[in-house]
């Protein structure tokens, strides 16, 4: 029998992933009371079918390969990843998808849970069909936050919808490795669990419909590319699938505008987008313009823009991670998520009015201007900020400074290591703007250069960052160096 509760909270968050936590892990620190609500586990994508599984499934082969490239250590390395094994280390870190440890945490904490379904039914009001069959009605005296994530994009391709095919969390979780693997995308996504199922045992095949990577330099894709095609992965590019049909083997062909391939298992890798469907933002106001796609509006401490609601124009309701469409990277959601929290009991306490100041607690200044980010394949990509196209497509009066990684560093780290950096500069005010790394290894240089341009670091002052020697990060020095830093001083002692 169903039975409906009114519940009242300060803050509603509807889901439980990393974001939602956060933003409810902030809001009761500041005093105020909170409930999220889920329909599947506490602890979301990231923790369960994205970062954590995806990492824990390319870290086997990644040592493995690292090993087998040092003289005395390739020589004590002689066997294969054990598929089996790196499924169950996979699985160990997922928790074997059970999320008792995540609820805990959310009891300690003091926040409530309901799990079910949740919609915003009118301004700080929503209904939940919970997972246990009751209904619940629930009311917020500040503030909802819609912290739902992303879902996969789904390409319109000819028998595609005929087809059993993986996104994402089929590949994550997959319980066995496909004897042959065929990839749509060639995002982060792809290339990373192409690379992660090919050192597994899989003979992968990757379709992208332009380069690697587009939304980093070239020289790095084409790092990435090597790598793949090392491993023995065939990598079509500038490709387009015309259509999929699935064989009476119970395999599928993919025919390509160049020829087909054979695959066991299709992993359909072509992006994601925010969910927010059946979400019950129409009821305030919140609607797609003319058939597009549903998408968010936020100022900068992730309040949403244009909501009608009940005379306080819209400022109840909040979008952070994902959902809010600006940055789709767990950490950055994350950083989201504590600003947002923290202006909503700022706002709760009178201490914030209009929009928050750039660079404030209560504001995601960072995603505008120092986003980090790292494709996790062999070699690693770690890029944050602006890349030498980007600044340029802005206007900006920029120098860009490249170089291969060939450091002391770099040559212990591997004999035949291949690398890639860059550095873009700000000619006007002589400040780093973003900066790329490729190379095995390099995810660990990625916050220094996050630091550098968050602190506007000048370069004459960064000149007095001393690498440790022998460590890759000795290629900041050489960077600084091309860029001309003794002309620099020179020009400063004469005319400055």
């Amino acid at each position: 029998m169903t039975a409906e509760s009114s519940r009242e909270y300060d803050v509603i968050v509807i889901g439980a992933g990393a974001v939602g936590e956060n933003v409810a892990d902030r809001v009761v620190r500041g005093g105020l009371s909170a409930v999220i609500v889920e329909n599947e586990l506490v602890g979301g994508e990231c923790s369960y079918w994205a970062c954590i599984p995806s990492k824990a499934l390319l870290r086997p082969g990644n040592v493995l390969h690292a090993a087998q490239v040092i003289p005395g250590a390739s020589e004590a390395v002689t066997g294969v990843v054990d598929a089996e094994a790196a499924l169950k280390h996979r699985d160990w870190f997922t928790n074997n998808w059970e999320d008792s440890s995540q609820v805990e945490w959310l009891d300690s904490a003091g926040i409530d849970l309901i799990r079910g379904r949740g919609r915003i039914t009118g301004p700080r009001e929503v209904q939940v069909d919970g997972l246990d069959g009751n209904s619940y009605a629930l009311k917020a005296h500040h503030a909802v936050v819609v912290a739902t994530g992303s879902t996969p994009t789904i390409p319109g391709i000819a028998g595609l919808e005929d087809v059993p095919f993986w996104t994402t969390r089929g590949a994550t979780a997959a319980k066995e490795v496909p004897k042959r693997l065929v990839v749509l995308g060639g995002g982060v996504a792809g290339v990373e669990m192409a690379q992660a199922f090919a050192r597994l045992g899989s003979d992968v095949a990757v379709v992208a419909r332009g380069r690697l990577l587009s939304s980093y330099p070239e020289e790095a894709a084409n790092l990435v590319l090597a790598g793949l095609r090392a491993d023995g992965i065939d990598v079509r590019v500038h490709t387009d699938v015309e259509k999929v049909e699935k064989n009476d083997d119970g395999s599928v062909t993919v025919t390509l505008d160049g020829g087909t391939l054979q695959a066991d298992q299709l992993l359909v890798a072509s992006g994601r987008h925010p969910s927010l469907a059946n979400l019950g933002l129409e009821s305030v106001g919140v609607e797609a313009p003319n058939g597009k796609p549903l998408k968010l509006t936020t100022d900068a401490s992730g309040l949403v823009e244009g909501p009608a609601s009940d005379g306080t124009s819209g400022l109840w309701l909040y979008a952070a991670g994902d959902a809010a469409g600006k940055v789709l990277l767990t950490h950055q959601g994350k950083y989201e998520a504590r600003a947002t929290g923290d202006a909503i009991v700022a706002r709760a306490n009178g201490k914030l009015k209009g929009t928050p100041q750039p660079w404030s607690p209560w504001a995601h200044t960072a995603n505008d201007h120092a986003v980090p980010s790292v494709v996790f394949t062999d070699p690693e990509v770690a890029s944050v900020g602006l890349s030498l196209e980007q600044a340029l497509l802005q206007g900006k009066n920029v120098t860009g400074v490249e170089l291969p990684i060939n450091v002391s560093g770099s040559q212990l780290h591997s004999p035949d290591y291949k690398g890639w950096a860059q550095m873009v500069v700000d000619e006007d005010r002589k400040v780093i703007l973003g900066a790329t790394f490729v190379g095995p290894g390099v995810a660990e240089l990625l916050h220094s250069a996050t630091i550098a341009i968050v602190g506007e670091v000048p370069l004459d002052r960064l000149w007095h960052a001393v690498p440790s020697y022998p460590t890759i990060s000795e290629i900041w020095l050489r960077l600084l160096e091309k860029y001309g830093l003794y002309n620099l001083f020179e020009l400063t002692s004469q005319f400055g």
